[in-house]
């Protein structure tokens, strides 16, 4: 069984978001799909994925330039033919490592190059999953606080503006920490012990 992170990953990588907002680079695209594929594939078979690369990456950049039918991809045409520029580029590199060391077949894990640039994406994307988790439990906290405007005749507020005055507080924080203090009785009572309002 894989790595979470990795399938998670995967499937973030193929659901890009709208342009501007993209975490992955078409080079990112590219090398996971390529680490993917080439895993366990000879020479022969390689080769025939730089073949099928370079006239994908010639295809979407004619597109690109107006010339010919389009897929019916939702990514925009700019988008997809620089993924597959960066694939070409990619499938080269491996092409080139498996002939320069002598592999007879690929495996992601011997590739270093390629390892490293996977680790990356990887601590990318749980660096994001993070910063996701953190904002989501800011909106939790904040669903959970309540924000209320109060009205207070004129003694009590000259007394919550006395003890703001005495102690840097605003009136706002005076009264949360009146708030944060009350306790309810059995018998439905409401008191606030004595305390000393402070930062």
């Amino acid at each position: 069984m894989g790595h979470p992170i990795k399938h998670l990953m995967r499937a973030q990588m193929s659901a890009l978001p709208e342009k501007g907002k993209r975490m992955w680079s078409a080079q990112d695209v590219a090398r996971d799909q390529v680490r993917r594929q080439a895993s366990g594939l000879d020479v022969a078979a390689v080769a025939e994925k730089v073949a099928e690369a370079a006239v994908r990456e010639r295809e979407t950049a004619e597109q690109l330039r107006g010339n010919g039918s389009f897929y019916a991809f939702e990514m925009d045409r700019e988008r997809l033919a620089v993924i597959w520029l960066a694939q070409h580029a990619e499938w080269r590199r491996v092409r080139d490592l498996m002939t320069a060391v002598g592999w007879s077949v690929y495996e992601p894990e011997r590739d270093a190059q390629g390892s490293v640039w996977a680790r990356e994406r990887e601590e990318r994307f749980a660096g994001a999953l993070a910063v996701q988790a953190a904002f989501g439990a800011r909106q939790r906290e904040e669903a959970d606080e309540l924000r209320a405007e109060v009205r207070v005749s004129s003694a009590p507020s000259r007394l919550i503006q006395t003890v703001a005055d005495r102690t840097g507080l605003r009136p706002s924080q005076v009264l949360a920490q009146l708030a944060e203090r009350i306790v309810v009785g059995e018998d439905g009572t409401v008191s606030v012990p004595p305390f000393t309002p402070s930062w």
